[in-house]
Parts: structure tokens; C-alpha cells; sequence
């Protein structure tokens, strides 16, 4: 497989099922120009501890480095990191950082995570917006437009509130409501300096059938002038280039023809084939 990189990807160090040497292998045998590893920065949760990086990252970054020098001539190696929107690190150091929101805080003070199973999601929903999904998705597009004005190298599934809403049971993404929503995030990112990710993970895990984010968050974008990346927000080494075509599918339907990978030269942009 050429023209893509795999960027967006968790291992043993954070919540992923494969160590990054195997993570690394399996790219490099995909024939990926470089593989990056973003592991969860570490979060002040309590329920995080074991699915996050600690505090304490120099581990992190020097299995990455090795693993840059064992792939040396074959693949890139980048040292990268997924910073949560409750994080409590800085990206900081590294060749390219993720910003992504998980959670949203209700009107209860309290912070919810959108993306770790339905019956929570649906707890938030009724226990803290009684019921009105509509609201609870823009609050969780009010944070992913703060995480999109630090300007990360790549804003991580921006529509991350509808990975079980495909049957819409949550809210209805065609409303009016929810789209200005999703929209005013979008516009909060620096198409200059960001770039939007076409995430395939909740496919390979079996959540959704089609890749993030929805079509018309991606033509907007396009308007704005932004570039984009595929990424397969890989937990394990199996996926690490999962769904390619289909996110390839869906970046032509708006409009595009080429994506970005990353290197350790900088950013290079490719053709939408493989």
C-alpha cells in the first residue's frame, strides 16, 4: 500500500491490545511511509489510569526512538500523542500532536465520556440533559471547538458524539440544531495548520459502518481551503491501515483527490490512491 501513512494509533502503553514494536511492524509490512504513535495523554481521571500514558512519558518516547532507529531506510517513525481535551500534559516535544475531545461537561458540572459504550452515553443524555440529545451534542461540539483553536496537527474525530448513533436514536444529525452545532467546531480549526482526520476506527471495532466524519463536515472543510489525512485510530496491529478505501471513498464524494501523510520531513501530499 503506498500514499498513506498510519499516525493515529494505540498500543499496549495506552489502551490499544499490541505492543508499538508489533504496531510498527505491521505498518511497515503495509507498506505505510511512516507509522506514528499517539498514545492517550494522560488525563487527572481516576477510571483512566491504565488506558492512558502516565505522567511520566520518557518510557513512551524512548521505545519511540528506538523503533525509529530499527525502521531507519524502510518506514518512518514519529513520536506523536493523542492530547485529550481533559488532559493534564502538553504535546510539548513531540512531531505532531492529535487533538481530541472525549468528554463533555453537562449542565451538572460533571464530565461525561461520549465514547466508551451506549448505556453511558444514554445515562448522560437522560440523567443530565433529561432526555434532549440535541444539547448534549452541541456541548460536546463546544469542546471539540476549544480543542480545535489550540491548533493541533490533526483534530481527531470531530463527530466522536455519534459513534452509536447511526440508528439516530441519540438526536437527529440532520437537524438544523446539530448541525450548526458540528459546524461552529469546524470553523473554530485553522484550515492553515490543521489538518481533519477520516478516522476508521470505530469501524475495525465494530461500532459504525462508515468512517468519521460525516459528509457534509468534510465538504465544509473543503470550502475552507483544509487538507485532510486518513487515519485508522488503530488499537491493535491488525488495523493499522483499516478502511483505507472506504475513507479514500468518502474524501472523493467531498470533493478531494489527495490526502496528507506526515514524515519525519514534514508533510507530503499524495494522490488518493494506493
Amino acid at each position: 500500500m503506498k500514499n498513506v501513512c498510519s499516525v493515529h494509533t494505540h498500543s499496549t502503553m495506552c489502551d490499544g491490545k499490541d505492543p508499538l514494536s508489533e504496531m510498527a511492524r505491521a505498518a511497515c509490512e503495509a507498506g505505510a511511509v511512516s507509522f506514528g504513535a499517539s498514545g492517550h495523554s494522560h488525563t487527572p481521571m481516576p477510571e483512566d489510569e491504565g488506558g492512558v500514558l502516565p505522567r511520566d512519558m520518557t518510557a513512551y518516547r524512548e521505545e519511540v526512538l528506538r523503533l525509529r532507529e530499527e525502521f531507519a531506510g524502510r518506514m518512518d517513525v514519529l513520536l506523536g500523542i493523542e492530547l485529550d481535551n481533559c488532559a493534564d500534559v502538553t504535546a510539548e516535544g513531540f512531531d505532531y500532536w492529535i487533538g481530541s475531545a472525549h468528554r463533555l461537561r453537562g449542565p451538572d458540572g460533571e464530565l461525561y465520556t461520549v465514547d466508551w459504550d451506549a448505556e453511558r452515553l444514554e445515562d448522560c443524555r437522560r440523567g443530565a440533559y433529561g432526555g434532549d440529545g440535541l444539547t448534549m451534542a452541541a456541548d460536546y461540539y463546544a469542546e471539540v471547538r476549544r480543542m480545535a483553536e489550540l491548533r493541533p496537527t490533526i483534530l481527531g474525530h470531530i463527530d466522536l458524539v455519534t459513534k452509536f448513533n447511526e440508528d439516530g436514536g441519540f438526536f437527529d444529525e440532520t437537524d438544523s440544531r446539530y448541525r450548526a452545532a458540528a459546524l461552529g467546531a469546524l470553523h473554530g480549526a485553522d484550515p492553515k495548520e490543521t489538518l481533519l482526520e477520516i478516522n476508521t476506527g470505530a469501524m475495525s471495532r465494530g461500532y459504525r459502518s462508515a468512517p468519521y466524519p460525516a459528509l457534509f463536515l468534510l465538504r465544509e472543510w473543503r470550502a475552507m481551503g483544509g487538507k485532510i489525512i486518513l487515519t485508522a485510530d488503530a488499537h491493535s496491529a491488525e488495523t493499522v491501515v483499516f478502511g483505507y478505501d472506504q475513507a479514500a471513498e468518502l474524501a472523493r464524494a467531498a470533493g478531494y483527490e489527495r490526502s496528507v501523510i506526515l514524515t519525519q520531513g514534514g508533510r507530503e501530499e499524495r494522490p488518493l490512491e494506493f
